[in-house]
Protein backbone atom coordinates (compact mmCIF):
# COMPACT_ATOMS: atom_id res chain seq x y z
CA UNK A 1 0.00 0.00 0.00
CA UNK A 2 1.52 3.23 -1.32
CA UNK A 3 1.16 5.95 1.04
CA UNK A 4 0.30 9.74 0.35
CA UNK A 5 3.45 12.26 1.26
CA UNK A 6 2.80 15.28 3.36
CA UNK A 7 5.43 17.89 4.03
CA UNK A 8 5.18 21.58 5.70
CA UNK A 9 8.30 23.70 7.33
CA UNK A 10 7.13 22.74 10.51
CA UNK A 11 4.09 21.66 12.65
CA UNK A 12 1.57 23.86 10.83
CA UNK A 13 0.98 21.18 8.43
CA UNK A 14 -0.72 18.98 10.71
CA UNK A 15 -4.23 21.16 10.23
CA UNK A 16 -4.13 19.80 6.69
CA UNK A 17 -3.00 16.78 7.57
CA UNK A 18 -5.97 16.29 9.79
CA UNK A 19 -8.50 17.48 7.01
CA UNK A 20 -6.78 14.81 4.49
CA UNK A 21 -7.23 11.88 6.84
CA UNK A 22 -10.78 12.89 7.81
CA UNK A 23 -11.53 12.99 4.01
CA UNK A 24 -9.70 9.92 3.15
CA UNK A 25 -9.86 7.16 6.10
CA UNK A 26 -8.23 4.61 4.18
CA UNK A 27 -5.20 5.90 2.77
CA UNK A 28 -1.88 5.71 4.70
CA UNK A 29 0.21 8.82 5.37
CA UNK A 30 3.72 9.94 5.83
CA UNK A 31 3.67 13.40 7.66
CA UNK A 32 7.69 15.16 7.42
CA UNK A 33 8.44 18.26 9.59
CA UNK A 34 11.06 20.55 7.82
CA UNK A 35 11.44 21.92 11.95
CA UNK A 36 15.21 21.94 11.39
CA UNK A 37 15.11 24.48 8.53
CA UNK A 38 12.52 26.77 9.90
CA UNK A 39 10.87 29.13 9.53
CA UNK A 40 9.91 28.82 5.74
CA UNK A 41 8.26 32.26 5.97
CA UNK A 42 11.04 34.39 5.90
CA UNK A 43 13.53 32.41 3.35
CA UNK A 44 13.94 33.10 -0.21
CA UNK A 45 12.70 31.32 -3.32
CA UNK A 46 15.50 29.63 -3.96
CA UNK A 47 15.94 28.29 -0.18
CA UNK A 48 12.52 26.97 -0.19
CA UNK A 49 12.95 25.17 -3.81
CA UNK A 50 15.48 23.57 -2.39
CA UNK A 51 14.41 22.28 0.72
CA UNK A 52 10.52 21.04 -1.07
CA UNK A 53 12.98 19.46 -3.63
CA UNK A 54 15.20 17.27 -1.43
CA UNK A 55 12.36 16.39 0.42
CA UNK A 56 9.80 15.32 -1.96
CA UNK A 57 12.77 13.30 -4.01
CA UNK A 58 13.37 11.49 -0.12
CA UNK A 59 9.48 10.79 0.09
CA UNK A 60 9.65 9.02 -3.19
CA UNK A 61 13.22 7.09 -2.85
CA UNK A 62 12.43 5.63 0.81
CA UNK A 63 8.49 4.92 0.87
CA UNK A 64 7.41 5.34 -2.93
CA UNK A 65 4.64 7.89 -2.51
CA UNK A 66 1.68 8.01 -4.86
CA UNK A 67 0.55 11.21 -4.10
CA UNK A 68 2.39 14.18 -2.66
CA UNK A 69 0.86 16.98 -0.69
CA UNK A 70 2.95 20.45 -0.17
CA UNK A 71 1.22 21.44 3.12
CA UNK A 72 2.46 25.10 3.25
CA UNK A 73 1.25 27.90 1.69
CA UNK A 74 4.88 29.29 1.14
CA UNK A 75 6.27 26.58 -0.27
CA UNK A 76 3.18 25.93 -2.65
CA UNK A 77 3.66 29.42 -3.61
CA UNK A 78 7.78 29.06 -4.27
CA UNK A 79 8.35 25.97 -5.47
CA UNK A 80 4.90 23.99 -6.60
CA UNK A 81 5.76 24.19 -10.37
CA UNK A 82 9.44 23.18 -9.69
CA UNK A 83 8.14 19.96 -8.11
CA UNK A 84 5.46 19.31 -10.99
CA UNK A 85 8.25 19.57 -13.40
CA UNK A 86 10.65 17.39 -11.59
CA UNK A 87 8.06 14.46 -11.18
CA UNK A 88 5.44 14.76 -13.81
CA UNK A 89 3.95 11.27 -13.28
CA UNK A 90 3.28 12.17 -9.29
CA UNK A 91 0.32 13.75 -8.66
CA UNK A 92 1.42 16.83 -6.68
CA UNK A 93 -1.31 19.17 -4.65
CA UNK A 94 -0.75 22.43 -3.09
CA UNK A 95 -1.89 24.80 -0.87
CA UNK A 96 -2.99 28.78 -1.15
CA UNK A 97 -4.63 31.14 0.69
CA UNK A 98 -8.65 30.88 0.41
CA UNK A 99 -9.25 33.96 -1.32
CA UNK A 100 -11.86 32.97 -4.04
CA UNK A 101 -14.07 31.08 -1.20
CA UNK A 102 -13.76 33.90 0.95
CA UNK A 103 -15.15 36.75 -1.95
CA UNK A 104 -18.55 34.03 -2.15
CA UNK A 105 -18.39 34.21 1.39
CA UNK A 106 -18.13 37.48 2.64
CA UNK A 107 -21.54 39.56 3.00
CA UNK A 108 -19.49 43.11 3.65
CA UNK A 109 -17.14 42.59 1.06
CA UNK A 110 -14.37 42.83 2.94
CA UNK A 111 -11.82 39.89 3.87
CA UNK A 112 -8.81 39.82 5.97
CA UNK A 113 -5.72 38.06 5.26
CA UNK A 114 -3.33 36.47 7.85
CA UNK A 115 -0.06 34.95 6.09
CA UNK A 116 3.46 34.80 6.37
CA UNK A 117 6.09 37.93 4.73
CA UNK A 118 6.73 35.44 1.97
CA UNK A 119 3.59 33.98 0.94
CA UNK A 120 2.08 37.74 0.81
CA UNK A 121 5.14 38.62 -1.37
CA UNK A 122 5.12 35.57 -3.95
CA UNK A 123 4.43 35.76 -7.31
CA UNK A 124 1.46 33.79 -6.85
CA UNK A 125 -0.11 35.36 -4.47
CA UNK A 126 -0.22 38.31 -6.08
CA UNK A 127 -1.56 37.18 -9.46
CA UNK A 128 -4.69 35.54 -7.38
CA UNK A 129 -5.22 38.67 -5.31
CA UNK A 130 -4.97 40.76 -8.73
CA UNK A 131 -7.78 38.25 -9.90
CA UNK A 132 -10.15 39.45 -7.03
CA UNK A 133 -9.44 43.15 -6.39
CA UNK A 134 -12.51 44.07 -8.24
CA UNK A 135 -14.46 41.44 -6.14
CA UNK A 136 -13.91 42.68 -2.54
CA UNK A 137 -11.58 44.30 -0.49
CA UNK A 138 -8.70 42.78 1.11
CA UNK A 139 -6.94 43.71 4.43
CA UNK A 140 -3.34 41.99 4.05
CA UNK A 141 -1.43 41.31 7.32
CA UNK A 142 1.99 39.85 7.12
CA UNK A 143 2.57 38.20 10.65
CA UNK A 144 5.98 37.11 11.29
CA UNK A 145 6.58 35.15 13.76
CA UNK A 146 3.43 33.72 14.97
CA UNK A 147 4.31 30.06 12.37
CA UNK A 148 7.34 29.85 14.63
CA UNK A 149 5.24 30.85 18.23
CA UNK A 150 2.71 28.47 17.31
CA UNK A 151 5.19 25.76 16.40
CA UNK A 152 6.97 26.33 19.82
CA UNK A 153 3.31 25.57 21.46
CA UNK A 154 4.35 28.69 23.28
CA UNK A 155 0.83 30.13 24.47
CA UNK A 156 1.99 33.41 25.40
CA UNK A 157 3.52 34.42 22.77
CA UNK A 158 0.89 32.89 20.51
CA UNK A 159 -1.71 34.86 22.36
CA UNK A 160 0.29 38.26 21.99
CA UNK A 161 1.05 37.94 18.48
CA UNK A 162 -2.77 37.12 17.59
CA UNK A 163 -3.81 40.21 20.05
CA UNK A 164 -0.76 42.68 18.05
CA UNK A 165 -1.59 41.46 14.32
CA UNK A 166 -5.37 41.60 14.75
CA UNK A 167 -5.92 44.76 16.18
CA UNK A 168 -3.20 46.22 13.34
CA UNK A 169 -6.00 45.26 10.86
CA UNK A 170 -9.14 46.78 11.95
CA UNK A 171 -12.54 46.43 12.72
CA UNK A 172 -14.08 43.06 12.19
CA UNK A 173 -17.51 42.34 12.40
CA UNK A 174 -20.75 42.06 10.37
CA UNK A 175 -21.56 45.75 9.79
CA UNK A 176 -21.08 47.70 6.46
CA UNK A 177 -16.98 48.21 6.10
CA UNK A 178 -16.14 45.66 8.86
CA UNK A 179 -14.15 42.25 7.84
CA UNK A 180 -16.43 39.62 8.32
CA UNK A 181 -14.29 37.10 6.98
CA UNK A 182 -10.67 36.44 7.48
CA UNK A 183 -8.38 33.95 5.53
CA UNK A 184 -6.00 31.52 7.44
CA UNK A 185 -3.04 31.57 4.89
CA UNK A 186 -0.42 29.48 6.83
CA UNK A 187 -1.42 26.05 8.02
CA UNK A 188 0.02 26.85 11.31
CA UNK A 189 -3.00 29.18 11.86
CA UNK A 190 -6.15 27.08 12.55
CA UNK A 191 -4.53 25.80 15.47
CA UNK A 192 -4.01 29.43 16.42
CA UNK A 193 -7.94 29.77 16.45
CA UNK A 194 -9.05 30.48 19.69
CA UNK A 195 -6.41 33.27 20.46
CA UNK A 196 -7.45 34.95 17.42
CA UNK A 197 -10.94 34.71 18.01
CA UNK A 198 -10.19 37.01 20.79
CA UNK A 199 -9.15 39.68 18.54
CA UNK A 200 -11.97 39.44 16.22
CA UNK A 201 -14.82 37.78 17.54
CA UNK A 202 -16.79 35.10 17.24
CA UNK A 203 -19.19 35.57 14.20
CA UNK A 204 -16.46 36.00 12.07
CA UNK A 205 -15.97 33.70 9.18
CA UNK A 206 -12.81 31.90 9.37
CA UNK A 207 -11.53 30.17 5.93
CA UNK A 208 -8.61 27.88 5.58
CA UNK A 209 -6.84 25.53 3.22
CA UNK A 210 -7.06 22.09 4.70
CA UNK A 211 -10.61 20.89 3.83
CA UNK A 212 -9.97 21.93 -0.13
CA UNK A 213 -6.64 20.22 -0.10
CA UNK A 214 -7.93 17.17 0.76
CA UNK A 215 -10.73 17.05 -1.68
CA UNK A 216 -8.54 17.78 -4.82
CA UNK A 217 -6.52 14.88 -3.35
CA UNK A 218 -9.11 12.69 -3.36
CA UNK A 219 -10.54 14.01 -6.98
CA UNK A 220 -6.95 13.38 -8.57
CA UNK A 221 -6.32 10.24 -6.82
CA UNK A 222 -9.31 8.98 -8.07
CA UNK A 223 -9.04 10.07 -11.50
CA UNK A 224 -5.39 8.32 -11.54
CA UNK A 225 -7.31 5.18 -10.05
CA UNK A 226 -4.86 5.05 -7.11
CA UNK A 227 -7.58 6.21 -4.86
CA UNK A 228 -7.81 3.38 -1.63
CA UNK A 229 -11.39 1.66 -1.77
CA UNK A 230 -11.06 -0.83 0.83
CA UNK A 231 -9.78 -1.53 4.60
CA UNK A 232 -6.40 -2.56 5.15
CA UNK A 233 -3.71 -3.06 7.90
CA UNK A 234 -2.36 0.29 6.68
CA UNK A 235 -5.36 1.91 6.37
CA UNK A 236 -4.83 5.67 8.75
CA UNK A 237 -1.36 4.72 9.43
CA UNK A 238 0.93 7.85 9.38
CA UNK A 239 4.55 7.84 9.61
CA UNK A 240 6.19 11.18 11.33
CA UNK A 241 9.77 12.28 10.92
CA UNK A 242 11.20 15.70 11.54
CA UNK A 243 14.43 17.39 10.55
CA UNK A 244 14.28 19.20 13.74
CA UNK A 245 13.23 17.80 17.49
CA UNK A 246 11.16 14.85 16.51
CA UNK A 247 9.95 14.69 20.58
CA UNK A 248 8.65 18.17 19.40
CA UNK A 249 6.42 17.02 16.63
CA UNK A 250 5.25 14.11 18.45
CA UNK A 251 3.48 16.21 21.14
CA UNK A 252 2.11 18.33 18.37
CA UNK A 253 0.60 15.30 16.83
CA UNK A 254 -1.08 14.39 20.45
CA UNK A 255 -1.93 17.58 21.13
CA UNK A 256 -3.38 18.94 18.02
CA UNK A 257 -5.16 15.59 16.72
CA UNK A 258 -4.75 13.29 19.76
CA UNK A 259 -2.37 10.52 17.77
CA UNK A 260 -0.12 9.10 20.38
CA UNK A 261 3.05 8.13 17.75
CA UNK A 262 6.15 7.86 18.14
CA UNK A 263 7.95 10.82 15.19
CA UNK A 264 11.38 9.74 13.79
CA UNK A 265 14.68 12.05 13.17
CA UNK A 266 15.14 13.21 9.76
CA UNK A 267 18.70 14.00 8.32
CA UNK A 268 18.03 15.49 5.00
Amino acid sequence: MHPIGVFDSGLGGLSVLRALRTELPLERFVYVADSGHAPYGERDDDYLIHRSGTISRWLQSQHQIKALVVACNTATAAAIHVLRAEHPGLPIIGIEPALKPAVAASQTGVIGVMATPSTLKSEKFQRLLASLQSQARFVLQPCPGLALAIEQLDATKTGASCATFTRAMGTFGTQTGEMDTLVLGCTHYPFAESSLRMGTGDRVRYLEGGAPVARQTRRLLAEADLLQTQESPDAGRIDFHSTGDPQTLARAAEHWLGISDTAHELRI
